[in-house]
């Protein structure tokens, strides 16, 4: 005999699972073909290309990016090889953290019996100043009285260098010059001035035009002995440098 409709319905009732409750064999069954899709999505080749993070972009693509924040167009003729010309600058104005200025002097020092005065004056210096990325630039004067031994002269202006291929403030770059020719070759004493003027001070903020910054660190000598001070002190006032 045939089943009847109702017979048929009871018998599906009876292997459907309760309601608001499924079966586990009913929820291992959507369980694995969630997981199939999952895995099939993981293993789906993305259609786009991710934009580089602030840690994995190059340096040309945040030069980029700050272009464009400034409001112009880096595809723009005049700008499309300003991020690679700004790396280039940047790496050279900062070079000075590439180098060891006590290595710098050591490869030039000479025993000697002389102990007067050594100055080597009028030294051009360029920097960046560390608040706002802009250029300070001055003179350099450094003085030294040897106890035994000399620098060859060209390691002065090269120890400069060195330290204001740096982002830096006038004053620590003073102070870094002086401290590194005392400890190299252990002078009776060291005296070194900086005179500069700042394009954050002449550009923007007050916007002075004519300032200038004087910065000096004394050691040994030149700060416990006032002749000695003095005596460096006029002697780079005198603008002739002799030749």
């Amino acid at each position: 005999m045939k089943p009847t409709a109702s017979a048929v319905g009871r018998q599906q009732e009876a292997n459907e699972p309760p309601k608001g409750r499924k079966s586990s064999s009913y929820a291992q069954s959507l369980g694995a073909v969630s997981g199939r899709t999952e895995k099939q999505k993981a293993t789906m080749k993305p259609t786009t290309t991710e934009a580089p993070t602030i840690t994995s972009a190059s340096f040309e693509e945040l030069v980029r990016e700050m272009i464009v924040r400034l409001g112009e167009d880096p595809a723009r003729e005049g700008l499309q090889r300003t991020p690679e010309r700004v790396h280039k600058a940047l790496d050279f104005l900062t070079k000075g953290y590439r180098e060891d200025p006590e290595a710098l002097l050591k490869k030039a020092l000479f025993t000697v019996t002389y102990d007067e005065m050594v100055i080597v004056k009028d030294v051009e210096m360029f920097s960046l100043c560390e608040h706002h990325m802009l250029p300070f630039f001055g003179k350099v004067h450094v003085a030294y009285i040897p106890n035994g031994k000399v620098i060859g002269l060209s390691k002065i202006p090269r120890l400069i260098e060195l330290f204001s291929r740096r982002l830096q403030i006038q004053e620590r770059l003073t102070t870094q010059i002086a401290e590194t020719i005392q400890k190299v070759i252990e002078p009776q004493g060291v005296g070194v001035v900086i005179e500069a003027r700042h394009l954050c001070m002449m550009m923007r903020g007050v916007e002075k035009q004519h300032s200038a910054a004087v910065t000096s660190s004394m050691l040994g000598c030149f700060r416990q002995e006032e002749e000695t001070r003095s005596e460096f002190l006029s002697l780079i006032r005198n603008r002739a440098n002799g030749v």
